[in-house]
């Protein structure tokens, strides 16, 4: 079978791949520079904050962006306001923050899925030059999980199930970054089974969680509670090593499908225009928030890594994400749903 690597945010390409990010890296613009006048960063914010997340709540980007915008809230004395704006697989929210004003009062929560969406689909919105970055916040593998009914303990067991039961099992996911690790895992574990694509990563679990569907792929951060309250079956993880919270847990790779590897990332973008001392400080706020030891040890204990990544590593990063996930979605056929 032919080996499909779906890694983030750690990334290894071939000298093709990176042609191609260069190619895309150059058509990005880098942070502009500091009007004349008064430093817009003086005063910023000078109201509340509105922070789109592109996805319902209860998911891994909806959690991130609560921890993130509690800190912000108590820090600058400013409220910051989740808006949940879900549909089109996170298309939606992102093309409403791409139109926002370019001041810094709108903000955008973004994963891997705004790397992963281009691939499959037309975004109405440029995914090199709509958007600005403040900087990553962290990373995290997904959990493979079973509904408690299914009469599997691992890896190779529902492959064994998937083999004896073709067609009959159901994986509920989200679209961007979830749909293209579930796709691949089927594609790589040979399981013949229907996806099912949600607006979002908590319904599609909760249809799990509650027999509609059979099988989750879903982000660690937001599966852990479940799976250690027995709601759901955890089989293994997604990452390239076995995941702090769940130490006892093999990777999918470890269990049964050599090769496989999967991770989310989150990070917060600003619409282009906005000024580049903006971005400074709030770059500088978000750094700051994923070094505190407390973000640090509630990150690891909902089965993520916070690890910040600055404006001009992110700017690097994205155009080598949108190569990366052209070639997944070419090798596993993916296509929009």
């Amino acid at each position: 079978m032919k080996r499909i690597v779906a890694s983030l945010p750690r990334i290894r390409t071939t000298s093709a791949a990176l042609g191609a990010a260069c190619l895309l890296s150059a058509a990005i613009p880098a942070q502009g520079a500091a009007p004349s006048g008064d430093d817009p960063a003086a005063s910023y914010p000078a109201r509340p904050i509105r922070l789109i997340v592109p996805f319902p709540p209860g998911g891994s980007n909806d959690i991130v962006a609560r921890y993130l915008g509690q800190y912000l809230t108590e820090r600058w004395n400013r409220q910051v306001v989740i808006d949940n704006r879900a549909g089109a697989e996170g298309v939606i929210g992102t093309e409403l923050a791409a139109r926002a004003a370019p001041d810094g009062h709108t903000l955008l929560l973004v994963s891997a899925a705004f790397t992963a969406n281009p691939a499959v689909r037309k975004v109405p919105y440029d995914s090199a030059k709509s958007f600005v970055w403040a900087g990553m916040l962290g990373y995290g593998p997904s959990l493979l999980s079973v509904h408690p009914g299914l009469p599997v303990t691992s890896v190779k067991e529902l492959q064994a199930y998937g083999k004896a039961n073709p067609k009959k099992l159901t994986m509920a996911t989200s679209g961007g970054y979830a749909g293209f690790a579930s796709y691949s895992f089927r594609h790589m574990s040979g399981i013949e089974m229907l996806v099912v694509v949600y607006k979002g990563g908590f319904p599609a679990m909760m249809d799990v969680i509650g027999g509609q569907a059979q099988v989750n792929l879903g982000s660690l951060i937001q599966a852990l509670a479940q799976a250690r309250a027995g709601k759901l079956k955890a089989l293994a993880t997604s990452g390239s090593k076995r995941a702090s919270a769940m130490p006892e847990m093999p990777t999918i790779a470890e269990a049964g499908v050599p090769g496989y590897e999967a991770n989310n990332w989150w990070a917060v973008a600003a619409p282009a225009g906005t000024p580049g001392p903006v971005v400074a400080k709030l770059s500088r706020e978000i750094e700051r928030f994923v070094k505190l030891p407390e973000t640090q040890k509630r990150f690891v204990a909902n089965g993520a890594e916070a690890d910040f990544r600055g404006t001009e590593e992110m700017r690097k990063l994205i155009p080598v994400e949108l190569a990366k996930w052209a070639k997944v979605a070419k090798d596993a056929n993916i296509t929009a749903q």
